[in-house]
Order: structure tokens, then C-alpha cells, then sequence
């Protein structure tokens, strides 16, 4: 049997277990105050609280530990050595609590601003701000976090050094492999300043329609109005022109075209416009209005330009309007409907006029053999 210095072990043990003991009776604590701030989540400290308490009941007892380690009679080297690793253990809990803090804050912010509301364009420009700047932060700090604790270590630290003072080619060929990573963060807080686009924004990408469902780090989701999804770099916002339906406001004017017959009575149109416009919810009142847009020999183009509070009701109004006009036009002038027209009069008039001219030739003859009975034999003398 081994023969334990046990006074040292005593000397080295109780610090430890008395450090343990209480970081876990704080721990228990910080778990149990953070339920109770998730109860009320609707204040922001309590929100912050909730989100910070985990990576604090584990940080604490680490703190603990390193000031118990420091207490014990090990010899300097294990006590730097066991120091060090508590200190990365805490410097990650304090990189994962500020990173859970700032996203506590943007949820905060982000419930205080409800995008489901009638005007929510102030709403959507808060929680795209929000978002984008609250990503970026992230991960600044999980950098910033990460190069301080690999910075504790020496040998990485000297290699990094290393590599400043004599591998400047690898530094830039690393800058240009990275290069889309920070292009993309650097769009991210160009979209989140200027706001090109914002949270459920409708716009136009490749050809889609579609609104714009989620901002990351990296890319935009764009939800197609058939529920596909278009994933599309940040950076690509920055350098391509699109459309955006919604920037300064959701109302637009939707036309539709209809081809009609010269004849049709437009004032009829435009009566019966403006009652489809007023008896449709949809319509928003500002814009109700019939234009012949244009004149071609067969028929002419007319546009019924209408409006609404937004695309959503756009489309469906228009799609009523040329239902219920093309329900009208067939049932109180069906002669307004367009048709193609061959005009024959001008062929009648070149046949008649041919069978004048070889008729009396053709039927004198005929009248040799029967003159008696054709109406155009002259009476024999």
C-alpha cells in the first residue's frame, strides 16, 4: 500500500471541495432565479437574465475552483497549468454569455416591434436592424473570444507571430479566401444602415416574387409566392438591382388589359369599374380608372387600372376585376367582345363585275340552243 502524504492531500482536497460545494449551491440558485425571470419574460432584465444565467452558473464555479486552486499547496507549475484551463473554461462562458445577452436584447427589441399589424413598415425596419446588427455583433464577439483564448496559449501565439512577420503571402492569400465571409458581413451592416430590403419586404429576385422571410449573416431567404424558397448571398443586394414593392409603402396600382371592339361604349366600362371597385373590400379607393391604352386595326387595348393597401390584395382584386367585367361585357354588350372581321364586300363586287363582263357572251350562246325559254332572248321578229 502506497504511503499517501495525507496532510498534503487534506491541504490540497478541502479547498476544491469546499469551492465545488459552493459553486454548485450558486449554480442551483442562478437556475432557479432564471426560471423564475422567464415568467416574466416581458421585462428586458429579467429577458437578460434568463438568457445570461446558464453560462453563469457554469462560470462561477470555475471562478471558484481557480481561487481554491490557488489556496492549495501544488507546486507553481500545476497550479499555472490548472489556473489556465479555468481561465479558458471562463473566458468561453463569458463569450457564450454575451453572446446569449445580445440575443436576448434583439428578441427584446424584435417582440416590442410586431410586423403582424396593419402599417408595419416601422416595424420591419426595427426588426431588420435589429437582426442584421444583432448577428453581426455575435459574431464579432465569438471571434473576439476565440482569438483571446487562443492567444493564452504560447506556442499558438508564437506561431501566429510568426506567421505575421514572415508568411505575408499567406496572409493575403487567406484575405481572399475569406473574402466572401467578410464581403457578405460588410453587406450585412450596409443592408442593415441603408435597408435596401427589410423583414417580409415583397420583392422581385431572378424573376420571383416572393417577400423576404429571413436576413442572416450570410443570406437572404426569399419566400416565392408558391412556397419555394430563394436563398440569396447578402452581398448580392448590395451589387444587383431588384424590385421592391414595399419600400416606402405596401399600396400599389395593379392594371389589367382587355382587348375590346371599336364600338364598345366606354362610359359603360367605366361605370361598371367603378361599381366593381366599390363593392370589393380589396380595393382601397384611391385609383379606379379605364384607359385605351392602345388602337390596332382589329381591336383596341384598354387598361383598367385599380388600386390597393398592398400586392397581396392587388392580385386578387385584379384577377375579380376581369372576371365580373368579362361577365358584364357578355351579358349587356356582347358586341364589345373582340372578334376578327373579313370583309367581303370588295371579292362580291370583283365577281359580280367579272360575270357582267363575260355573262352575255356565255348566255347568248346558251340562248342558241334554248332561246325561247331565257329570260334575256329578244322576241323573234
Amino acid at each position: 500500500m502506497p504511503d499517501y502524504d495525507w496532510d498534503l492531500v487534506a491541504a490540497t482536497a478541502w479547498p476544491v471541495v469546499v469551492a465545488l460545494a459552493i459553486g454548485l449551491v450558486v449554480r442551483r440558485l442562478l437556475l432557479a432565479a432564471a426560471r423564475r425571470a422567464r415568467a416574466r419574460a416581458d421585462r428586458a432584465w429579467a429577458r437578460i437574465f434568463a438568457a445570461i444565467a446558464a453560462p453563469a452558473a457554469l462560470a462561477l464555479p470555475l471562478l471558484f475552483l481557480s481561487l481554491a486552486v490557488a489556496a492549495t499547496p501544488l507546486p507553481a507549475e500545476w497550479i499555472a497549468r490548472i489556473q489556465h484551463l479555468l481561465g479558458v473554461g471562463g473566458a468561453a462562458c463569458v463569450t457564450w454569455a454575451l453572446v446569449r445577452g445580445v440575443g436576448a436584447i434583439e428578441r427584446r427589441i424584435v417582440a416590442r416591434h410586431p410586423v403582424d399589424v396593419a402599417d408595419n413598415l416601422h416595424a420591419r425596419r426595427i426588426q431588420t436592424q435589429t437582426r442584421v446588427i444583432g448577428r453581426a455583433v455575435q459574431i464579432g464577439i465569438m471571434l473576439v473570444g476565440l482569438a483571446l483564448i487562443l492567444m493564452t496559449f504560447p506556442t499558438i501565439r508564437q506561431v501566429g507571430a510568426a506567421l505575421l512577420a514572415s508568411a505575408g503571402l499567406l496572409g493575403v492569400v487567406a484575405g481572399f479566401a475569406a473574402r466572401p465571409v467578410f464581403g457578405n458581413l460588410i453587406a450585412g451592416l450596409q443592408i442593415a444602415i441603408t435597408q435596401p430590403i427589410r423583414l417580409d419586404d415583397v420583392v422581385i429576385v431572378e424573376g420571383e416574387w416572393g417577400r423576404i422571410e429571413e436576413i442572416t449573416s450570410a443570406y437572404v431567404v426569399v419566400r416565392i409566392w408558391d412556397q419555394r424558397r430563394l436563398v440569396v448571398p447578402l452581398q448580392w443586394f448590395i451589387e444587383n438591382p431588384f424590385q421592391n414593392w414595399t419600400r416606402t409603402s405596401a399600396e400599389i396600382l395593379g392594371p389589367v388589359f382587355v382587348w375590346l371592339d371599336h364600338g364598345t361604349p366606354l362610359r359603360a366600362v367605366r361605370d361598371e369599374l367603378q361599381r366593381i371597385c366599390e363593392s370589393d373590400p380589396r380595393w382601397d379607393g384611391r385609383v379606379c380608372v379605364v384607359h385605351v391604352d392602345d388602337l390596332l386595326p382589329d381591336a383596341m387595348k384598354v387598361r383598367l387600372l385599380v388600386s390597393a393597401r398592398n400586392s397581396g390584395d392587388d392580385y386578387d382584386l385584379r384577377a375579380a376585376v376581369r372576371e365580373r367585367m368579362m361577365e358584364f361585357l357578355r351579358r349587356e354588350h356582347p358586341q364589345a367582345l373582340a372578334r376578327r372581321r373579313t370583309e367581303l364586300g370588295g371579292s362580291l363586287a370583283m365577281a359580280r363585275g367579272d360575270r357582267d363582263a363575260h355573262g352575255p357572251a356565255e348566255e347568248g350562246a346558251a340562248g342558241g340552243n334554248d332561246a325561247a325559254g331565257s329570260p334575256h332572248a329578244s322576241p323573234a321578229p
